[in-house]
């Protein structure tokens, strides 16, 4: 269980940070306005928190812990998780906590969180930017949710593959919106839905379901270059 500590410039003066991650994963959460920019780089899906069982809406960044398979053309990759910049940071009402025991603090860390003055340092600024827009993001992904489900748009998916070199896997627990149910909404519901702004991230979501295949093509080819 994480151990929180308030940041504060004088006790954590001396701590360093590694570069922020790839946010854990395979499925990194994701709030609303960060819909459309995940939707053309990456699978979103639905799942549900083991600890209370609601939903929330992750980018499949990879098939496995560790993986990466979201398209980087120029080195970077083409979606960038807030959850990536605050790993080992937390909302703490108004204020920032850290984890200390987090693997992001560990050997070879080197970003000082702040300068000789007290002040942020520009990697602890990009945390505070990232934790902000995760908290101001909350409470519309969650009225997001609750409107698919409200409408019944919520689907299990299956997704199971067959690898060139013969590994087979199958992600469970993962769910989508269901295109159907969306053609099947009446008058009313889609007017509803379209001014809430909710229409356009559903179909973002569902859209998105075509990296999948677009992801499993990048392992094989990189499978392939070290068969």
């Amino acid at each position: 269980m994480a151990s929180l500590e308030l940041l504060n410039s004088d006790t954590h003066a001396t701590v360093r940070m590694k570069p922020a991650g790839q946010g854990g994963g395979p499925l990194v959460r994701v709030v609303a306005s960060e819909i459309a920019a995940a939707a053309a780089a990456c699978p979103l899906l639905l799942s549900k928190y083991a600890e209370t069982g609601a939903f929330y809406i992750g980018a499949l960044t990879g098939f496995k812990p560790g993986e990466q398979l979201i398209d980087s053309p120029d080195g970077r990759s083409a979606f960038r998780p807030l959850e990536a910049d605050r790993e080992g940071f937390f909302a703490s009402g108004e204020s920032i906590a850290l984890d200390r025991s987090h693997a992001r603090f560990g050997p070879g860390a080197s970003e000082s969180l702040f300068d000789v003055d007290g002040t942020p340092t520009p990697a602890l600024r990009a945390v505070q930017g990232a934790l902000g827009r995760l908290v101001a993001g909350a409470e519309r992904t969650d009225a997001f949710i609750a409107a698919l489900l409200q409408h019944r748009l919520v689907e299990p998916i299956d997704i199971s593959m067959t690898f060139d070199d013969g590994e087979k896997l199958r992600l469970d627990g993962l769910y989508t919106v269901s295109l159907d149910a969306l053609e099947e909404l009446g008058d009313e519901a889609v007017l509803g839905l379209f001014r809430a702004g909710h229409m356009q991230l559903a179909y973002a979501v569902a859209g998105s379901l075509q990296h999948i295949a677009l992801m499993a093509r990048r392992r094989n080819e990189r499978l392939a270059q070290f068969a």
